[in-house]
């Protein structure tokens, strides 16, 4: 399966087999691979999981220049892909054209052709999930569990490029941020792993459909209402927010930076990002500490500087209300 990776010039930076694609996936025991990539134009750190007709892989990555990776000779497989943090545009042959997939966003896409390709702008700590499964496996799962899965099914038994939703992304979910935790976590080996990773890949995939049906039986959910041109102004006034952590600007101040007027704002950041703006400040703040804490480098009180709280009391109370845990244990 051949992989190349160009810059903006067109000039190409990298040949070869991906590591982040089989050729096949096996259908008995269970195949775990970990890899490492430091390159001139990025680094990644991939951890994949194969068996029984799913594919599993974790990736977190730092792009140092503007890439164009296109891939070819996939073989078809129905793919969930989940932005946990990034900014990336995919080219799916048969489905999309620039289709973009940022922060915490995630969809289902299915197509029959071998090619697929994606453009990564500079950045760092990217963080992609990805779930696949063959057809015929997809088809097994599929088979009389909901009216979006029978729909998904249909197109993938004929043969028919599908996407679980076709205008904007949804989002990733609290349940599915934790489901994603777990697969990383899993400490079991063996058959019991294979076992556990095969009932937490069929959670995710039910977490996704569930989420498409409940918005089809309530009607058109209020993030489809939102015009291209104030969904763009949102996510410029997320990233704004994410720039300014340690001193977050006042609803005023993100509303005319952002080019909204502040009921658009906080009604719009409700839809697209399930959160309030503050409340979004706040879970950001609390897993840059989650990071630093487990990253051990810090003190408490360091720690809770960085994250923008005005004493290690305050961030303690914040974190243990997030959490469930102080932040002494979770660095314990």
């Amino acid at each position: 399966m051949g992989v190349i990776i160009m810059n903006d010039a067109k000039d190409v930076l990298l040949t070869e087999v991906s590591p982040f694609y089989k050729e096949g996936i096996p259908s008995c025991g269970i195949v775990e691979e970990t890899q490492e990539l430091n390159l001139d134009f990025g680094s990644a750190s991939v951890v994949e999981y194969s068996f029984d007709g799913f594919y599993i892989a974790s990736c977190t990555a730092n792009v140092y220049q503007n890439i164009h990776v296109a891939v070819e000779d996939i073989s078809p497989r129905v793919s969930m892909l989940f932005m946990e943090h990034g900014d990336v545009t995919t080219n799916v042959a048969g489905i999309t054209a620039d289709f973009r997939f940022t922060t915490l966003e995630h969809n289902l896409m299915y197509t029959p052709y071998q090619e697929e390709s994606a453009m990564i702008k500079k950045q760092a700590d990217i963080q992609v999930f990805s779930l696949s499964f063959t057809p015929e496996r997809f088809l097994e799962l599929a088979d009389n569990n909901g009216s979006v899965l029978d729909g998904l099914a249909n197109n993938v038994a004929r043969n028919r490029a599908a996407m679980l939703a076709e205008k904007i992304n949804p989002r990733i979910t609290p349940r599915m941020r934790a489901v994603m935790a777990e697969i990383r976590q899993c400490q079991f080996r063996g058959g019991l792993k294979k076992l556990f990773l095969q009932s937490k890949a069929i959670e995710l995939l039910a977490l996704q459909c569930e989420q498409i049906e409940s918005d089809t039986s309530t009607g058109t959910p209020v993030r489809n209402k939102i015009s291209p041109q104030d969904l763009e102004r949102l996510y410029h006034a997320r990233e704004l927010l994410l720039q300014n952590l340690q001193q977050p600007l006042s609803l005023a101040q993100l509303s005319r930076k952002a080019g909204l007027n502040e009921f658009k704002l906080k009604s719009g950041f409700r839809a697209v990002f399930d959160n309030t703006v503050f409340g979004y400040i706040n879970d950001r703040r609390l897993d840059l500490a989650r990071e630093l804490l487990l990253a051990g480098n810090c003190s408490l009180t360091a720690i809770a500087e960085e994250a923008g709280y005005s004493s290690p009391q305050h961030f303690s109370n914040a974190f243990r209300k997030k959490f469930g845990v102080s932040p002494g244990k979770v660095r314990s």
